[in-house]
């Protein structure tokens, strides 16, 4: 089995991933180190990857030498093919780093490179609740919304590494903003976007003089988030259960174009929607009932993430056993 490592790349925190690959599931995590992006410094931030590569490779007993391919997680935009990085807005200073070059040099082994949600979709795809699809989306559904796309058994990246950027679909004139558009699918079905929709429920009850359970008073809009909203849904409130059914009835509209355009045998959700599936589930499904082709509507699974929150660790070990596959 291929021993592989794996780089997580975030505006907050990067980690280096040691695992090695097993018969038929998951990668098994042999060792990882973490540490906090070094903000605007993408040459010491690589430093201290490949430190932290070395150190989880250490730990793990396992040379440099036995490592079969490197995979890079990172945020977006970037070019796959070239192994460049260009200019995320997260990531200050990361302009045009060939990443793969550097990582492969280092470790003597190819390197891959995958925007985040493509390297969830990988995951997923491989190990998780897509494995055996031909055709699948993925949706990330946490702090914003993007989606990974495998068609025909391959992931698809588009001419330039812009496909499944379904957050930017408009679905309202107006709405809450994702994706730096009003009424956007991010908008309305991420964790920015319910925290926003939230603190509109939330300032029209205190205007009217009534109480809010997720929220006492106007002070404390700002610190509204999609999950304590989503306490007070599964505690029975009626507004932040209505918060939760806007968002479903709009995640169920986003879905139903997929459905339409891809004809998919899944569709994955992570993070908020895996958590919270029983505040989203029922009016997600109206609308999809109502709106996408029947067809294609009926051979469609929607289904939650599987792998959890070790879906970032496996991401990107995922790019680089694909990137084998494809090699």
């Amino acid at each position: 089995m291929n021993t592989l490592l794996g780089i997580d790349i975030g505006g907050t925190k990067c980690a280096a991933v040691v695992a090695r690959e097993s018969a038929g599931g998951a990668p098994e995590i042999l060792a990882k180190k973490s540490f906090p992006t070094i903000a605007g410094d993408p040459k010491a931030t690589i430093a201290k990857i490949i430190e932290s590569a070395r150190g989880a490779l250490n730990e793990a007993g396992v040379p440099a030498s036995e490592i079969a391919a490197v995979g890079v997680s990172c945020g977006g935009p970037l070019d796959s093919a070239r192994g460049v990085v260009m200019s995320p807005p997260n990531l200050r200073g990361w302009d045009g780093i060939h990443i793969t070059e550097i990582l492969s040099k280092e470790f003597g082994a190819p390197a891959f490179l995958q925007n985040d949600a493509n390297a969830c979709a990988l995951a997923e795809w491989l190990y998780g609740a897509g494995k055996g699809a031909r055709n699948m989306a993925f949706m990330t559904f946490g702090t914003g919304l993007g989606a990974g796309l495998v068609l025909d058994g391959k992931l698809y990246s588009g001419t330039n590494d812009n496909a499944g950027e379904v957050g930017h679909i408009r679905l309202e004139n107006y709405g809450p903003v994702g994706y730096a558009k009003s009424g956007s699918f991010e908008g309305f079905c991420s964790g920015s976007g319910i925290a926003q929709l939230g603190k509109t429920a939330a300032a029209e009850l205190l205007q009217r003089g009534e109480s809010c359970a997720f929220c006492k008073s106007f002070g404390e809009l700002s610190s509204i988030t999609a999950k304590s909203v989503a306490d007070a849904a599964n505690a029975g409130d009626k507004t932040a259960l209505e918060v939760y059914a806007r968002s479903a009835r709009h995640l169920g509209a986003g879905i139903s174009i997929l459905v339409d355009i891809l004809n998919p045998e899944k569709i994955v959700i992570g993070s908020i929607f895996a958590r919270a599936e029983n505040l989203l589930r029922s009016e997600m499904q109206k609308v999809i009932d109502r709106e996408a082709l029947r067809g294609a509507a009926n051979v469609c699974q929607v289904v939650p993430a599987k792998l959890g929150e070790s879906i970032g660790d496996i991401a990107a070990v995922s790019v680089a056993s694909n990137g084998l596959l494809e090699k």
